[in-house]
């Protein structure tokens, strides 16, 4: 039995005798065709496309069955035939394709399949995409630009390579909240930091005294939290303070102390808590205003006090 015979009988009864004559040509023609390729060209047999288009060893058997979509169709599947393309790509350009549109807005190599699908729901949904169609956003930027877009909003103020993720979501919440964004628009912000400034701002406060690139987002978290709950911010709204310091003098003004005591910079914030809890305690705290003297000596004699005290509540 030759070969053309051996393989003829290991093909399904349901091929018509021209294409089976076709299929066994390929295989005895392409040696570099694997299993799944050769089933791809059979299927497109079956259905009658042209399987000459596609049945090339550059197109893995993915790639293959995108192309077959695109004949079964009835596409230019033109658009698609380079095999730089991957058949994630080549899948969202046939959907394109499919529907109708003008995929040659982002059948383009270097577009990622995600941003292609991100430009083909916006093509789908009659949106101008060409303020997101850049290859220089990631998918997930330009899924954010259309969300805006989906929602009416001036996405310009966010539709920029330089914003991340997340500083695009923040830019988006706040719009999506009617307030003004550009106070916060800035690349100099994290996303955290956008996000306490977005916070103050709806909840109506100055975020101005906060909405400095100087300040850390837990810094500002302190000062928003101050304004929200009333307090005199003026006393620790300061760069120079540290975001322990900030929390300590924060804490001392909601438990209505006189905080200007130990309110300084110059005081580290561990000696602040120790000033704090003797405040609250009652205890003489001038000693703490000599400069001259050593924390180290401060807290021994805070330590005697505290001893004396207790002897004479006994």
């Amino acid at each position: 039995m030759n070969n053309y015979s051996k393989i003829s009988n290991q093909l399904p009864d349901k091929l018509d005798e021209k294409c089976r004559d076709i299929l066994i040509s390929f295989i005895l023609l392409s040696k570099d065709l694997n299993r799944q390729q050769l089933e791809e060209i059979r299927i497109g047999l079956e259905e009658k496309v042209d399987v000459s288009v596609y049945a090339k060893k550059e197109f893995s058997d993915k790639k293959m069955q995108e192309i077959r979509l695109g004949l079964k169709n009835n596409v230019d599947v033109s658009y698609y035939l380079n095999p730089r393309f991957s058949w994630m790509q080549m899948r969202e350009i046939r959907l394109g394709l499919e529907r109708g549109l003008d995929v040659s807005i982002y059948a383009k190599v270097h577009f990622e399949c995600y941003q292609m699908k991100e430009i083909r729901i916006g093509l789908e949904e009659g949106i101008n995409v060409d303020i997101y169609a850049n290859f220089q956003f990631s998918g997930s930027q330009m899924s954010i630009i259309l969300e805006g877009l989906e929602k009416g909003v001036n996405v310009e103020v966010y539709a920029k390579t330089f914003f991340s993720i997340k500083q695009m979501q923040e830019i988006l919440f706040g719009l999506l909240k009617g307030i003004d964004v550009n106070i916060y628009a800035n690349p100099e912000f994290s996303d955290k930091q956008m996000r306490e400034i977005r916070l103050g701002l709806e909840n109506g406060l100055d975020v101005s005294i906060y909405a400095k690139p100087g300040f850390s987002s837990i810094q500002m978290r302190e000062i928003r939290e101050g304004l929200e709950e009333g307090l005199d911010v003026s006393l620790y709204a300061k760069l120079d303070f540290s975001e322990k310091q900030m929390l300590v003098i924060k804490e001392g003004l909601e438990r209505k102390l006189d905080v200007s005591i130990y309110a300084r910079a110059d005081i580290p914030y561990q000696n602040m808590i120790m000033i704090l809890d003797d405040l609250e305690s009652g205890i003489d705290v001038s000693i703490y205003l000599k400069p001259k003297m050593s924390w180290k000596n401060k807290e021994r004699i805070r330590k005697i006090i505290i001893f004396l005290r207790k002897i004479h509540k006994a």
